[in-house]
């Protein structure tokens, strides 16, 4: 028999295949996070709060010029793990063209839009004067090196849809090690400042992605890749749409979460440079509270997507309860070490005395942002797995833009909580889709939705 890389969920152990195919997961998304800090710690120790808040704008803007890669990417996993779970595996090569052939054009194209409305940008961010140079350089760095962000999260999507989270990790292992090494050495030693950084982030993913690309084609045999060059250049007409179809609403759920933030630390910014440094810190503790919730949600979605694929209805609600078990009992963890121990964990990133004033009035938002990414990751599993369209881009209106920028408002500005109001505000409206997950949920609609809507499928 041939030996396959592509695991079969439609049986076995729930609470180990949901452990052993998330933990990788879990550590590729604390090494991206890991890998981030580091260029925040050592510009920050290096170049102070002037550089943080540099390191941290430019991320920003990054961040938002990836949500197609983030939507559609998503997208692409949960149909090939719906394709897997209908047997439709001589399919595969021919998807995995068109879709690495969609995202690779709308990286090039987003980073040339993304060039030119630069300074738009930045402006919109409230980025302080002292800092933005250092943010601009930044951003236009890592705007040329979007290709690269946009091939590892197709390549990594592909393999995580298959059900191999392994191989992923050990890709932004390496990315991670490199950008350390070139952190290092760019920043301290060569003095490049938040430019070395940027490079250092952009040489990294580059070598990840080149790396997931090798390893693809080595072993498409064992991935059932078959396709030929002509796939990623003309594209299936009705996989395309399909991929559309269902990546639109997750890319725009992105994107509105996107543009929220950007709002949320464009306000954020305004209040001042010391501010504006700890926002940077502040979104890496939501990354952090992103951890479980992103591993949790990946794997889940994957699961999920084969169970309905087959009927296995029964087997989708027993994963949903252990995802909820297992997601609350680590941000129960997390949180306790937040309130135990506060400044020890801050002062990794900081030892100015105004920056850490302001953390430990953010450490029950921090709470806030890890039960909410518990909960969220529970339904998004569901609403990702079963394919559903409109309750994906009903979940991006009201958590992307509705309630994080209505509820942002209404406690920094209206209720006068300054710069924590809007924390706050951000911080709440991440329970969103675990709230119309419960009704979506309940309604019984996930039964059917993959199994009536699919092109492909037929």
């Amino acid at each position: 028999m041939k030996e396959t890389k592509i695991r079969d969920f439609t049986q076995g152990n729930i609470t180990g295949q949901l452990l052993t195919f998330a933990f990788p997961i879990f550590l590729s998304n604390l090494l991206q996070v890991v890998y981030n800090m580091v260029d925040m710690i050592i510009v920050g120790n290096q170049l102070g709060k002037t550089g943080i808040s540099a390191v941290s704008v430019g991320g920003d803007v990054t961040a938002m010029l990836t949500f197609v890669a983030m939507g559609f990417a998503s997208a692409g996993q949960v149909i090939i793990a719906r394709l897997i779970g209908f047997g439709k595996r001589q399919q595969l090569g021919r998807f995995v063209g068109t879709m690495c052939g969609f995202l690779l054009t709308s990286a090039v194209i987003i980073s040339i839009v993304g060039f030119f409305l630069r300074h738009e940008m930045l402006r919109l961010m409230n980025t302080p004067a002292e800092a933005y140079e250092g943010a601009l350089v930044y951003s236009i760095i890592c705007m040329i090196g979007l290709v690269f962000i946009y091939g590892y999260n197709m390549t990594s999507a592909i393999m995580r849809g298959m059900g191999d989270s392994k191989h992923p990790f050990v890709f932004i292992g390496i990315a991670a090690i490199i950008n350390l090494v070139l952190d290092v050495i760019l920043v301290i030693c060569l003095d490049f400042g938040v430019s070395g950084a940027a490079i250092a982030t952009v040489v990294s993913q580059a070598v990840s992605f080149v790396a997931c690309i090798l390893f693809l084609y080595k072993n498409k045999e064992q991935y059932s890749l078959h396709m030929k060059v002509c796939d990623f250049f003309v594209w299936d007409k009705e996989m395309l749409a399909d991929l559309v179809k269902l990546g639109t609403p997750m890319a725009i759920k992105s994107a509105s979460i996107q543009v929220s933030k950007l709002f949320v630390n464009s306000w954020v910014n305004s209040y001042g440079l010391v501010v504006s440094a700890f926002a940077g810190i502040a979104n890496k503790v939501a990354s952090i509270s992103n951890l479980v919730s992103m591993a949790m949600n990946t794997a889940g979605s994957t699961m999920v997507g084969q169970n309905i694929a087959a009927a296995k209805n029964e087997r989708v609600k027993a994963i949903l309860k252990r995802l909820a078990v297992l997601t609350l009992s680590i941000a129960t963890v997390f949180s306790l070490l937040f309130i135990l121990f506060p400044k020890p964990i801050f002062s990794i990133f900081t030892q100015e005395t105004e920056v850490l004033d302001i953390a430990m009035g953010y450490i029950s938002i921090a709470v806030l942002l890890f039960y909410g990414g518990a909960l969220r990751s529970v339904m998004n599993a569901l609403m990702n797995g079963s394919g559903n369209t409109k309750v994906n881009f009903a979940t991006a209106i009201l958590d992307g833009i509705v309630l994080r920028i209505g509820l942002s408002v209404l406690f920094g500005l209206t209720l006068d909580m300054k710069h924590y109001g809007f924390w706050l505000g951000d911080a709440l409206a991440g329970f969103t889709p675990f709230f119309i997950g419960i009704v979506f949920y309940f309604s019984g609609r996930w039964k059917y939705e993959a199994r009536d809507d699919d092109a492909v499928l037929h």
